[in-house]
């Protein structure tokens, strides 16, 4: 059974369980898991962290809560995130022996928080993928169907949190990639404001694009994390000066405006989410809400936009992996003497789908095509922003699915890399937007996979956001019982 931060807490001032014991159980039931959902386990640093939660149990007497709401914690970190002293390999070869100096301001803050770090989740590699199969360290198994795939890229921390192999998870959401694991493992995912979360220590993949995203089993677990790690950074040009802000008043469905694009309950969407979703939404109308149809005209380039910018960024950033600066430096190349062979020893340890990115994302870039392709993109974007400013002028919120299909099977799209891009469609506009967007569970197809149902917001507006899939959760949970 998940426990929750709240039950873990009451179970620590009862004294029914210590962070040590509690750490211990995660280190088991992790070495057990058959679904390879971390690289690297910190057993001993875990342990470590864990005895001296002990000891401040043993002398306050119950948790410190306080400026520690992760007390106790196990948290799992994915594996593009530096974590001082720990291996970090971006699920790449290229990486595979890196030990960064220093932590991401996340995992400062959650560790700062009192959490307790159990290891580095598995990923797709440098974070390029919708399916966990890309790593260089093996897929993630799907945690109810180990015959599917968990989603990516940040397979490993759905999958975790959805098996209890840790209570929460940091992963990161580029085009979709908290959101789309989160849907099909079950769990809850929220992508933030581009720069509310600060991007330090985050190896880059798309930096326009990129954006660290809390993942748990329940609402209120994730807006627990997200409100520990949300917050200026001096140390990343991009993070937001403004802090997050209580809502004025409690929230409240009624008269609550929710827009529903036309675009996104088309007809490749399946029949059963499409159900699912729509259940949802009338659940939240006989509640007081008011469903709003909308049309998002350029929603239709939302992916061929994205993928010409996420690729020209990855090729950029990318190209410090060399050999010298970063990654493995091949020592037969280097005694040879050779700056060619060097290079083509180090990228040629860079996995398929990391090469087709950077491949393209040269080409749209080079002379002569970046204006028909990187910069018309860019003009795209700006189009797709507008559209959503003027929805977000109409409604609160606006719905729709987080993929048009439930978790597929291992190895179904290894040879159609666009199929697997186009799931991407209804997750990459609030990346390209910058807006915050979140996935909940919504039930489950015939075969038992979870649906998954995605609200976005406003700029800065993820206290709504989590007002409405608190309620959601709750109305669901009654609905059950």
């Amino acid at each position: 059974m998940i426990q929750s931060i709240r039950e873990i807490h009451d179970s620590f001032d009862r004294g029914e369980k210590k962070p040590s014991a509690l750490v211990a159980e995660y280190l088991a039931r992790i070495q057990a898991s058959p679904l390879n959902a971390y690289i690297t386990v910190c057993a001993d640093r875990a342990l470590r962290q864990a005895i001296r939660a002990d000891e401040v149990l043993l002398k306050a007497g119950k948790v410190p809560r306080s400026g520690q709401p992760l007390f106790g914690i196990p948290v799992g970190i994915k594996d593009n995130l530096a974590l001082s002293g720990v291996r970090m390999t971006c699920a790449s070869k290229v990486l595979e022996n890196y030990i960064p100096p220093y932590s991401a301001t996340a995992v400062e803050r959650v560790e700062a928080a009192g959490a307790i770090t159990l290891g580095k989740l598995n990923m797709d590699e440098f974070a390029m993928g919708g399916s966990n199969e890309n790593s260089a360290f093996g897929p993630v198994l799907h945690p109810t169907h180990p015959d599917r795939v968990p989603g990516g890229s940040s397979g490993g921390a759905a999958a975790a949190v959805r098996a209890n192999l840790c209570v929460v998870a940091l992963g990161s959401d580029t085009g979709g990639s908290v959101r789309l694991p989160a849907s099909y493992c079950g769990v809850v995912g929220l992508k933030p404001t581009y720069g509310r979360i600060s991007r330090y220590g985050l190896v880059a993949f798309a930096s326009s694009l990129d954006q660290v995203g809390p993942i748990a089993a329940n609402v209120e677990d994730t807006e627990v994390l997200f409100n520990v790690l949300a917050g200026h950074d001096s140390r990343d040009s991009t993070s937001l000066l403004s802090e997050v802000t209580a809502p004025a008043a409690p929230f409240s469905i009624a008269g609550l405006r929710i827009g529903v694009p036309a675009e996104y309950f088309v007809e490749g969407v399946a029949s059963e989410i499409r159900t699912a979703i729509h259940f949802k939404l009338q659940l939240l109308e006989s509640q007081g809400a008011r469903l709003v149809p909308l049309h998002l005209a350029h929603s239709r380039y939302a992916v061929a936009t994205y993928y010409l910018l996420a690729v020209s960024e990855a090729s950029s950033n990318l190209s410090r992996f060399d050999g010298v600066r970063y990654g493995v430096r091949p020592q037969a190349a280097v005694e040879a003497g050779e700056l060619g062979a060097f290079y083509r020893a180090t990228r040629a340890r860079f996995g398929a789908e990391v090469k087709r990115r950077i491949i393209l994302g040269t080409f749209a870039l080079s002379s002569g095509y970046v204006d028909a392709y990187y910069h018309r993109a860019s003009q795209v974007r700006k189009l797709i922003q507008r559209d959503f400013a003027q929805a977000f002028s109409e409604v609160d919120v606006i719905a729709s699915p987080v993929a048009p299909a439930t978790a597929y099977k291992l190895g179904e799209r290894s040879d159609d890399p666009l199929q697997m891009y186009l799931n991407d469609i209804f997750t990459v506009p609030a990346n390209l937007a910058g807006f915050p967007a979140i996935s909940l569970p919504s039930g489950e197809d015939a075969a038992g996979l979870p649906i998954g149902l995605q609200f976005m917001a406003a700029h800065s507006n993820e206290t709504l956001l989590f007002g409405l899939a608190r309620q959601l959760e709750q109305s669901l949970k009654e609905e059950r019982s």
